[in-house]
């Protein structure tokens, strides 16, 4: 495969998982604000800010900026509307090793943007959010049914688990130091669309400490950070066509990932809340690093070589450009 598609279905994965995530996020935000009159606008919007990475602007923020900022702005990277546009882009560029359906699935999402974002100023966001979600979901069913499991599909699997590992990192980071009783708790599971999971798995006990336990260690549910960094761990397993090497790991990210699963792995889950800002820190250091090791050794682009003065007699290298 080439480097530039294998790159292209990465971020494809990367930035639809993106906006999922930022779309469940901000609704369980904006609903909070709104109906919670206790709750401090501006300090909320910063926390999530905050979590999402974006940059926060200096003048005081409401639920009306927020969403403007997070959710419509083309000018802010980690915008839904961002993430949607720069997905659409790379399947743009990746056509012959993208499915039909998948194209269209983007390219209609986006399309759409701007009579939901009009329709949204009307009647409130929630809808724009449930809208992305819902095709967000739609391109992953498409992705996982139209799509032949070789190297390109490993590829976009392995950003969207990349992506859901930092993203639900980030969500823990933003409740690391809350009371255990604290009701925000519950809004972390709301934003990582695992309310009903969690309360089905543990018979409804809301307890701080089995929150985070679900949420990092649970072998099962799809958004828990264990279960996405061993999916990107199966996927470069199975991207390595030279699996066996006579000590330790061949490759770099293979190596980070096996680590920080394997620290995940045998954690003791009683000691989860002692340490929990560090331990998520850490987590998020390695996520980066993984996503650099895949960069460098999947996506590095090489110079070229290309002959010149052919006519003369004289073979010259000359490095022309980039792959």
């Amino acid at each position: 495969m080439l480097a530039r598609n294998a790159e292209s279905l990465y971020w494809i994965g990367r930035y639809v998982e993106r906006a999922d995530d930022t779309a469940r996020i901000l609704d369980v935000t904006v609903h909070q604000l709104l109906e919670d009159p206790t709750a401090n606008p501006d300090f909320t919007s910063r926390v999530l800010l905050r979590v999402l990475g974006i940059e926060p602007p200096d003048e005081e923020l409401d639920v009306w900026s927020l969403t403007e900022l997070v959710a419509y702005s083309h000018g802010q990277a980690g915008s839904i509307v961002e993430c949607l546009g720069a997905a659409r882009e790379n399947a743009r560029s990746a056509r012959e090793v993208t499915s039909s359906e998948m194209w269209e699935c983007l390219n209609t999402t986006y399309n759409a943007l701007g009579d939901r974002q009009r329709l949204a100023r009307r009647l409130g966001p929630a809808q724009f959010f449930t809208y992305v979600e819902e095709r967000a979901a739609m391109f992953a069913g498409l992705a996982d049914s139209t799509l032949s499991r070789d190297d390109g599909y490993r590829f976009l699997l392995l950003g969207r688990s990349i992506e859901r590992a930092d993203m639900m990192v980030r969500l823990l980071l933003s409740r690391a130091g809350d009371r255990p009783s604290s009701p925000a708790w519950v809004t972390l599971l709301r934003s990582a669309g695992a309310h009903d999971t969690y309360l089905r798995t543990t018979r409804g006990a809301l307890d701080a400490s089995r929150i985070v336990q679900f949420m990092l260690l649970d072998r099962l549910f799809p958004r828990s950070v264990f279960h996405a960094f061993r999916l990107a761990e199966t996927c470069l397993d199975e991207l390595d066509h030279r699996p066996y090497s006579r000590v330790g790991q061949r490759a770099e990210a293979q190596r980070l990932l096996g680590r920080t699963r394997s620290e995940l792995e045998f954690l003791q889950p009683t000691d989860l809340l002692d340490g929990l800002q560090e331990r998520l820190l850490s987590l998020r250091e390695s996520t980066r690093q993984v996503n650099e090791a895949i960069a460098l050794q999947y996506f590095h682009a090489a110079p070229w070589v290309a002959w010149s003065d052919a006519g003369t007699g004289v073979e010259d290298i000359v490095v022309e450009g980039e792959l």
